[in-house]
């Protein structure tokens, strides 16, 4: 047991981090790894690979994980700052060379493969995106005359470029929405939040007639007989056989059936072998972690702390919502994974990543080490 009257790092970490997100987090990693022992040895066996293939690696994925949430949530708001700005720049370059070098994977570049591994530049882009998008908006209301809102709107514009050239309509979505409800809250005028959502919309049409896949996939989801349904209609069919308690371990067929059922799909096989308990607990350990971010964010003095514990919070339960969503046929498909729970390298560690920057900006500080801060003293100034 760590003593409060320890001055260890470890002991000031330790009383000031919120634990109960923490332990969240640990069973929602934890929850993950099960998963992916009951859903990944199909597709795995399917793709000649060892049944245990999914489940190994992302084992092995785990290990830097813990360590980036662990190390990262130690960090102070101005660090959080730095590393995201590096972070930032890091990824947006991968964005741009993804474009030019990444392998066409369904007629779309997302991944890039650097020393023999493969990444997905724009899971990293997404944490790093929100601070400074925060850190903007922030300086923005403590200091009106700089041009920080124009900033954040050319960072918009910037990412959603590369990610529509990829393309990657979901994520760039999502940045869209984090970015807007940022905006939102640091007291925009509702006539701009108005024409951001009408220009979201022109966007979405625009895509609708000049992108194919687009097209097919709302096609799809207002009218089933105009395509193939076959993942959509199995992944519901899931729900229903999966009842309240599940068929057990092993029992479900869906994963048999389904190309991403350890991917985009886990939530329906978490659905059939374990039943829809267990998925309305794993919808409450979202919903907490969400919760609790917003409870704690809204009590910090500090802007920027504020609008990025909310943003990361936001960015999290979005992207879970929908995964959930398109797993329950209740809107239209999108390749995003259910954070922490489905396979992917890339998508655990920027999520570790955000996870830990959230953990350290919702950390316990007492008022006067707060407003010795850099950021909130008169003459403090930069990243």
């Amino acid at each position: 047991m760590v003593s409060r009257t320890e001055r260890t790092p470890f002991a000031h970490w330790w009383w000031t981090v919120d634990r109960l997100m923490l332990a969240a987090i640990g069973v929602l990693m934890l929850a993950g790894i099960i998963l992916l022992l009951a859903a990944s040895p199909p597709v795995a066996v399917k793709l000649g690979l060892d049944p245990f293939h999914f489940v190994n690696r992302q084992g092995l994925y785990l290990v830097p994980a813990v360590a980036i949430l662990l190390g990262t949530s130690y960090l102070s708001p101005r660090q959080v700052r730095r590393l995201a700005l590096v972070v930032f720049i890091v990824s947006v370059a991968m964005l741009a060379a993804t474009l030019q070098f990444g392998a066409e994977v369904k007629g779309a570049r997302r991944w890039i493969t650097l020393l023999g591994l493969n990444f997905q530049p724009s899971e990293f882009v997404k944490p790093a995106f929100v601070i400074l998008i925060a850190w903007l908006f922030a300086e923005s209301s403590r200091k009106p005359e700089m041009p920080a809102n124009s900033v954040a709107m050319g960072l918009l514009l910037l990412v959603i470029s590369l990610l529509v050239m990829q393309p990657d309509f979901g994520q760039t979505m999502l940045i869209a929405v984090v970015w807007g409800a940022l905006f939102f809250m640091a007291g925009m005028r509702l006539i701009w939040v108005v024409g951001l959502f009408g220009a979201a919309a022109i966007g979405l049409t625009g895509a609708y007639f000049t992108v194919p896949y687009i097209e097919r996939r709302f096609n799809r989801f207002f009218d089933p007989s105009s395509g193939d349904t076959f993942q959509i209609y199995n992944a519901l069919e899931s729900f229903m056989r999966g009842g309240w308690l599940g068929r057990g371990p092993g029992e479900g067929t869906v994963k048999r059936i389904l190309p991403d059922s350890h991917a985009d799909f886990v939530f329906a096989v978490a659905a059939e072998e374990f039943g829809i308990v267990l998925c309305l607990i794993l919808v409450a350990l979202f919903a907490f972690i969400v919760i609790r971010a917003l409870t704690r964010a809204l009590r910090n003095d500090d802007p920027f702390a504020r609008f990025a514990a909310s943003g990361l919070a936001i960015l999290f339960g979005t992207q879970s919502a929908i995964n959930m969503s398109v797993n329950l046929h209740l809107i239209p498909a999108k390749g995003m994974t259910l954070p922490f729970i489905s396979y992917g390298g890339s998508s655990l560690m920027s999520l570790a990543y955000g996870m830990g920057m959230l953990l350290a900006l919702t950390r316990e500080r007492p008022r006067a080490e707060m407003l010795a801060s850099p950021r909130l003293s008169p003459a403090g100034s930069g990243a």
